[in-house]
């Protein structure tokens, strides 16, 4: 491979060059959304974040295997049940397709694996028999099950995370110390449980991760459950560092090789929280922006960095975007293959840690210039379609420019105006045809009035809002 990826290690706390365990392979676990509400804009910018990494390797050359867990059994879902009324498998399947229709709305490609914790419960016993079996974990006075903290020696060294932190709002008194963290616990009445060799109940949150990622990614010659561990930062401690314990202590692999997470996102400055109600839903911002909008603007700032989103940053961003979709409009042609410096240079700043900001002032650039090209030389077929080819590899990479340019342009404009619009355009075509210009100048400043802009082409009038 040309292009060497280096990505920064949570846990080496350094960028480091990235080598899979197995030569040209990569498994990715992701942590997925807990489904018991909408999608909020930090899933979406982890989504999107770790798209763009599994992109990149793709285009680097190497076979992915991503997975993204859906977490279809926990605390908040159990609230969800008891405010709703509604069943487990109703609140799950609900809040499922919410977030796959966001994902897809954000050119976010679907996992290769989506394990749900309920089709895992076997594994997840078995994981914690095997730790319950070699002294790693116990049962409490409350029956639960807890991981032993202190007998991990490695336990915190992932994260750096060294202060007796309480792990969940159980009560000090039912665990040995405030570290250790609940494995399995016990069913209260009338609340969805699983039967387990334990007693009836259902898992700790963290240690389904653990079972999932172990399940689906791990080879059994392998030292790695996976080669990536993904999140966002929120999850480096406790749970990153709770899933690591686990896995080390009841197998003989370790969970990850290499640890990645993305920065917060804030909302015009406040840290995004359904306590202080800015939690941004994704599927509101879809009501007023594209997908491709909100996609371009969660990855024009690196991965690692925080976001503070705010509507002006997010307008300035897609005004960029725009650019690429005026470059696709006088191309409209056949792609051929991309022209092989901008290859080089888009996979080279891509594979610096994903450095998005050198990606994006490469594909400007390559934009300012095809612009002045195509000026000079319009009819150059050979140019148009290298050009096409560096769009085709901005979709394939970035998951940007993907869509018609020419309705691209037409965002926010409902249906039954566009109905409108389309019969004045033919109005002002068959005006032409009989010479009636005084007329089709009138329709076209009428349409003008409302910001809606023509454009004559050889193959017909098109339009676009202003």
């Amino acid at each position: 491979m040309k292009h060497a990826m280096y990505i920064y290690d949570s846990h080496e706390k350094a960028k480091v060059r990235f080598e899979p365990e197995f030569e040209g392979a990569v498994r990715i676990y992701l942590c997925g959304p807990t489904v018991y509400d909408d999608a909020h804009l930090g899933h979406a910018r982890s989504a999107i974040c770790f798209d763009l990494l599994r992109r990149t390797l793709g285009k680097l050359g190497y076979k992915v295997l991503f997975a993204r867990n859906i977490t279809d059994i926990d605390d908040k879902i159990l609230n969800k049940i008891a405010q709703t009324n509604k069943s487990l498998e109703e609140i799950a399947t609900l809040y499922s397709e919410s977030y796959h229709n966001d994902m897809s709305a954000l050119n976010v490609l679907p996992a290769d694996v989506e394990p749900k914790a309920t089709d895992h419960i076997p594994q997840m016993i078995d994981l914690i028999s095997r730790l319950l079996e070699n002294g790693a974990a116990y049962r409490a006075l409350s029956g639960d099950i807890y991981f032993d903290a202190s007998g991990d020696q490695s336990y915190g060294l992932l994260s750096g995370e060294t202060q007796e932190e309480t792990q969940s709002r159980i009560s000090v008194e039912a665990k040995r110390s405030p570290r250790d963290f609940v494995l399995w616990k016990l069913a209260k009445a009338d609340e969805v449980s699983f039967d387990s060799p334990f007693g009836r109940g259902r898992p700790g949150w963290h240690v389904e991760c653990s079972a999932m990622a172990q399940t689906h990614l791990w080879r059994e010659e392998a030292q790695y459950a996976c080669d990536i561990h993904a999140g966002g930062m929120d999850l480096f401690f406790p749970h990153h560092e709770n899933e690591a314990a686990q896995t080390r202590c009841a197998f003989d692999n370790k969970l990850s090789r290499y640890w990645m997470h993305n920065g917060f996102v804030r909302i015009d400055g406040q840290k995004m929280s359904k306590s202080v109600g800015n939690s941004f839903f994704v599927k509101d911002a879809l009501g007023r922006f594209q997908g491709e909008s909100l996609r371009f603007y969660l990855m024009s700032i690196h991965y690692r960095a925080g976001l503070n989103y705010n509507d002006s940053d997010l307008f300035a961003s897609k005004k960029r975007l725009d650019r690429i979709y005026r470059l696709k409009q006088r191309l409209l042609g056949g792609a051929g293959e991309p022209q092989a410096s901008f290859l080089d240079d888009l996979l080279a700043a891509m594979s610096d840690d994903m450095n998005i900001s050198k990606a994006l002032a490469v594909v400007d650039e390559m934009i300012s210039s095809a612009n002045e090209k195509l000026s000079s030389t319009p009819k150059d077929d050979t140019l148009r379609s290298l050009l096409a080819g560096n769009l085709k590899l901005i979709e394939e990479l970035l998951g940007v420019g993907t869509r018609d340019p020419f309705e691209w342009f037409q965002f926010g404009i409902d249906p039954a105006k566009k109905v409108e619009i389309e019969r004045l355009i033919e109005e002002r075509a068959a005006a032409k045809k009989s010479r009636d210009f005084n007329r089709a100048d009138r329709i076209r400043d009428e349409l003008s009035s409302i910001q809606i802009a023509l454009l004559d082409t050889t193959d017909g009038t098109v339009w676009e809002k202003l």
